[in-house]
């Protein structure tokens, strides 16, 4: 598998903040079939940091109404990588 179609985007919200704060976490979303040793592999080649621990997380589609039909949303995977310390990645330069 390629190294940058493994890597989708991050996801950014209030409690992966804290956890980029806190613990040295960030949180991406990641391909569906990729492993814990190919998005650690991934992140390292492309932000250049050191991973120290991924998990990952399968989060099923939301079922979502539009009137009377009914739809349903992707599932997606969301990794949660841990770096090692000193290290940081910043999604959003200025």
């Amino acid at each position: 598998m390629n190294i940058y179609s493994i890597i989708k985007k991050p996801h950014v919200t209030e409690k992966t903040s804290l956890g980029s704060d806190t613990s040295n976490t960030v949180s991406i979303v990641v391909d569906r079939d990729a492993n814990k040793i190919e998005i650690k592999q991934a992140v390292e080649t492309l932000f250049k940091v050191k991973v120290d621990d991924v998990r990952t997380v399968n989060v099923a589609g939301k079922v979502k109404r539009v009137g009377k039909n009914f739809g349903k949303r992707s599932n997606w995977k969301k990794a949660y990588v841990t770096l090692q310390k000193g290290q940081s990645i910043d999604f959003f330069e200025v």
